[in-house]
């Protein structure tokens, strides 16, 4: 059981860090000002503005 259970927190732990990696990547190549802006045009769009 013990070897199981070590497996299973370097997957967690290799999953982890690959996630930040990722948000990490997203965040140098500014995306989230693009996902922003597609929510502003789409909230606006829903209520009538846009």
């Amino acid at each position: 059981m013990e070897t199981r259970e070590k497996r299973l927190a370097a997957l967690r732990s290799g999953v982890l860090g690959l996630a930040l990696a990722l948000m990490g990547m997203g965040l140098m190549r500014q995306e989230h000002r693009e996902v922003l802006q597609k929510a502003v045009r789409i909230c606006l769009e829903c209520i009538g503005i846009g």
